[in-house]
């Protein structure tokens, strides 16, 4: 990825404001935050206790797939907090671009193993519920951070603003 920081547009900073001013941004921290508390509960709790009556290879297959949750959910809390910092002002805009902000570990959280059907149920829908939310943090850090050339297809709505504050003069 290019160094965002020394190129990042005005509108881009403004785009990255406006979400993390939004509606939509309270819902997704608050959907993140709760579900990281709820699994470390499970984990550390109810989790740990069944955990210990599977099968050696349903518990490795356990170990694992723990692990993928808890770095899906770290990625996830973190790219959350990035964005609430920049909601305080606490970090400015072209800060977040950085790579060190954005989602990585892609070839953890997205690895789409079968996962084995003897594992609990409740892991399974955090599992469950933790793909979902990282795939909507994922598709709005491209949306908001990847630049257009840089292996995703470009926002329309974003380019008709970009031009638009370019002929304008904004």
């Amino acid at each position: 990825m290019s160094d965002l920081t020394a190129t990042a547009t005005p509108w881009r900073a403004d785009v990255i404001q406006d979400f993390a001013r939004s509606e939509l941004f309270d819902r997704t921290f608050q959907e993140g935050m709760d579900l990281v508390e709820e699994t470390a509960a499970y984990l550390d709790g109810s989790g740990r206790q069944e955990s210990k009556s599977l099968s050696r290879s349903a518990a490795l297959a356990y170990a694992g797939e723990s692990m993928r949750l808890t770095t899906r959910l770290m990625q996830v809390a973190s790219w959350l907090l990035v964005q609430r910092a920049v909601r305080e002002g606490d970090m400015k805009p072209e800060s977040a671009c950085e790579d060190r902000y954005r989602l990585s570990a892609e070839d953890v959280c997205r690895n789409s193993a079968e996962t084995p059907d003897d594992l609990p149920p409740a892991l399974m829908l955090l599992l469950d519920r933790s793909e979902r939310l990282y795939e909507r943090v994922r598709h709005l850090d491209r949306r908001m951070y990847v630049e257009e050339g840089e292996g995703e297809a470009p926002n329309p709505v974003l380019t008709q603003f970009d031009r638009l504050r370019t002929a304008f003069g904004t």
